[in-house]
């Protein structure tokens, strides 16, 4: 067996091993190995071990870090808030900014004047309808129909039957008939159509409206009665040769 050796030994490679660790790790609780008396044995021989010390540079070093880690952790809080404050102050204003764009829309609508409708225009007047022609048959009671229709709007006195009944004594109803034997033809000027008028009277009587023709039955009729109002009161007081 190997001599025990007593007081402070030389550490064999496993505790210079753990030693480096203890000293490199900043901050941790000096450990001391301490070999038991009694625990030793023929191979390994007992070993007293003292505390491992820190030295000044090493405790410095560690306040350091420790201190860094602190700023570190403190700077990250005071970043944080001051990002959360900055997002939270642009939340607001951009929320602010709606609110503040839809109230001037509002107050923009409501203060907009509200244009009056345009009256609407009175309707155009339509236009009077034409009147309706009226139709007359191409005979004598046409013929006499028509010409009284004239002579009433011009205010000269005739009747039906009376314009009739000179109708049929003076040409029996032939608007083309002429007298060329009495004493108008004589003279030049012979009777001619409805009522047998000579030219003269007919242009002084003719009635406006009508045609110039004196063989035209309607214009030979109102003439002739026109004739006969001025001169008898109406044709209705003819009863001859007038």
């Amino acid at each position: 067996m190997r001599s025990t050796t007593t007081g402070t030994a030389r550490l064999t490679k496993t505790h210079k091993l753990s030693a480096a660790g203890l000293t490199a790790a900043a901050g941790a609780a000096a450990l001391a190995f301490a070999v038991t008396p009694g625990h030793a044995t023929a191979e390994t021989p007992s070993i007293a071990v003292k505390p491992v010390a820190w030295t000044t540079t090493d405790l410095g070093a560690h306040d350091n870090i420790g201190k860094q880690s602190d700023t570190a952790a403190a700077k990250a809080k005071v970043d944080a808030a001051a990002a959360k404050k900055k997002a939270d102050a642009a939340a607001k204003a951009k929320t602010d900014k709606a609110r503040a764009d839809q109230q001037a829309a509002s107050r923009s609508q409501a203060r907009t004047p509200v244009k009056p409708a345009a009256p609407a225009k009175p309707a155009a007047p339509a236009a009077p309808a034409a009147p309706v022609k009226k139709a007359y048959a191409d005979n004598l009671d046409g013929w006499i129909k028509e010409s009284l229709d004239i002579l009433k709007s011009k205010n000269i006195p005739a009747t039906y039957d009376g314009i009739k009944r000179n109708v049929m004594r003076e040409s029996t109803g032939n608007p083309r008939a002429i007298n060329d034997w009495d004493i108008n033809a004589a003279n030049g000027v012979p009777s001619k159509g409805l009522l047998q008028i000579i030219d003269p009277t007919f242009k002084a009587y003719h009635v406006e409206g009508t045609s110039w023709d004196p063989y035209d039955p309607v214009a030979n009729i109102t003439a002739s009665c026109n004739y006969a109002a001025n001169k008898y009161g109406s044709m209705d007081n003819v009863n001859s040769a007038y």
